[in-house]
């Protein structure tokens, strides 16, 4: 379905997470229907945007950003039902910003308009969709590295430590006791690697290209924050 070479099973929890996503969210799903490479495809998109933010002088605009942060999802696929939360919160969250394009040219012109309305930390502000959008890609960053960390470390180390990392801190305990047992549920190393239709040595390689491309893009949103006196603890 997503255009892997080695076939991938999709449960109806997958089917319903597809089903949540909106136009603009399921023409770039769409479009990534040939990547035979996911990893390395999601990867070189953010290079790209990395490389457009420059050209605009520094500005991160916001259409290219959510369209980049949906091919995301399909790595939240790959770990399966462990991380399934995160994925639909994720693509409900990149729908919103999606959504958000057509009307704002850039990140800061939405961060702008919610502090002038009071609402930056509301519930379905689109800076506060920003800011779990901004999780999601650090959740995956941070699980890339702990994976990188160790020859032969495990998933399920790398994820539960990723998890406790970025997002355990704005979870309730119900939530994070759910996660731990859902841990259990994560892909063994070689069969993410064989998801993600890579060796040992090509997905070492990609990892640390998308940690590489993403980090630049995760400092830049933190950095929105902060130079508005808004806090990260959230």
């Amino acid at each position: 379905m997503l255009g892997f070479r080695t076939q991938m099973p999709w449960s109806s929890a997958q089917a319903s997470a597809q089903e949540q996503l909106c136009e603009g969210t399921a023409a770039v799903v769409a479009a990534r229907q040939g990547m035979e490479t996911p990893l390395k495809e999601v990867a070189v998109a953010f290079e790209d945007l990395a490389r457009g933010m420059d050209a605009d002088g520094g500005e991160l605009r916001l259409a290219p950003f959510g369209d980049t942060c949906a091919l995301v999802s399909v790595l939240f696929s790959s770990l399966g039902m462990a991380f399934r939360f995160a994925e639909i919160e994720y693509v409900t969250k990149v729908n919103d910003l999606i959504g958000a394009g057509k009307s704002y040219r850039t990140l800061s012109d939405i961060l702008d308009k919610d502090i002038e309305n009071d609402s930056v930390k509301k519930q379905g502000s689109h800076s506060r969709n920003l800011r779990r959008v901004r999780l999601g890609l650090g959740l995956i960053k941070a699980l890339f590295e702990q994976f990188l960390t160790t020859e032969g470390c495990s998933l399920y180390d790398a994820a539960t430590t990723a998890y406790g990392q970025v997002c355990a801190p704005f979870h309730s305990w119900a939530i994070r006791k759910a996660v731990g047992a859902g841990m259990y549920t994560l892909p063994s190393r070689e069969q993410l690697i064989v998801r993600l239709n890579e060796t040992d040595c090509s997905v070492q390689k990609e990892m640390r290209r998308y940690i590489d491309a993403s980090s630049p893009i995760i400092e830049y949103i933190d950095k929105l924050f902060l130079s508005r006196n808004i806090s990260l603890d959230w």
